[in-house]
């Protein structure tokens, strides 16, 4: 005998295959292939992956600047409580030391004529006093206004002022004392990190505080300049005067000047 199957054509068997046992099917009906609504669903799941990705990555742009934001507190503060923990583990005849060599370092650059051009051996003396822990950091500077407080590192590197407020080499370090003039600069506007974005909202009288070891060297402040990078003079050490300068640029997102905020101790 001849199987029923096998007289028909294989489209018919196919249509047959596809419509479920009872159902009624008109002459000249037709059906499409299974195989068809498989690709018409898997380019489906794609579309609603490709939509997924993309949203997240919308979010994570969204979220980023929050998140980078948090992350760098974080790093600042460990560094802050780091400092104070290793200050505070010091004797108190190391302390006295290390505040006596930078205050005799401050002397030595105050009658250096030349001290924009630092040799190997100053820079070498330079990153070697009041490295406390190692890591660069010689203290903390605070801001009561904007709250701000950062640790601060030896240099201005990219590396250091990405995350925390660089001291400027060739200035004096931030330990007082007369015919001295400290310069600390930050970024401001940055999208990972505050640092000193707020630092142009300072007014005259207002107080910013350099933490070194245990002592506290607070500034009133005197001065406000908006300078070209190249204009320097308004960082000079002036015999007897006791100055720190905050350094950031200026205006956000062109940096084509620099905000001074100048205070005397």
């Amino acid at each position: 005998m001849t199987d029923e199957s096998d007289a028909k054509p294989a489209a018919q068997v196919e249509l047959d295959a596809q419509v479920k046992p009872g159902a009624q099917v008109k002459p000249g009906a037709q059906v499409k292939p299974a195989a068809k609504h498989k690709k018409s669903n898997a380019l489906l799941n794609v579309m609603i992956a490709i939509s997924a990705i993309a949203m997240i990555g919308a979010l994570g742009l969204i979220a980023y600047p929050t998140f980078s934001d948090w992350w760098n507190r974080m790093h600042q503060s460990y560094a802050v409580a780091g400092y104070v923990e290793q200050t505070k583990d010091m004797s108190g005849a190391e302390r006295k030391a290390m505040l006596k060599a930078a205050r005799e370092y401050n002397e030595r650059l105050a009658a250096n004529g030349d001290r924009w051009h630092m040799t190997d051996e100053q820079k070498r003396e330079y990153n070697e006093t009041l490295d406390i822990t190692g890591t660069g950091i010689m203290g903390y500077v605070t801001i009561p206004r904007i709250k701000v407080k950062l640790p601060v590192y030896h240099g201005t590197s990219d590396g250091v002022l990405q995350i925390a407020a660089g001291h400027l080499t060739c200035t004096s370090l931030p330990v007082g004392g007369a015919t001295t003039h400290a310069v600390v600069s930050g970024h401001t506007g940055l999208p990972s990190a505050r640092l000193l974005t707020g630092l142009d909202e300072l007014q005259k009288g207002d107080t910013f505080a350099f933490h070194v070891l245990d002592e506290i060297y607070t500034y009133q402040v005197d001065q406000i300049s908006v300078v070209l990078p190249s204009e320097i003079s308004k960082l000079n050490i002036e015999s007897g005067a006791d100055y720190a300068t905050l350094i950031t640029c200026t205006p956000y997102g062109v940096n084509s000047h620099r905000l001074l905020v100048r205070g005397h101790r």
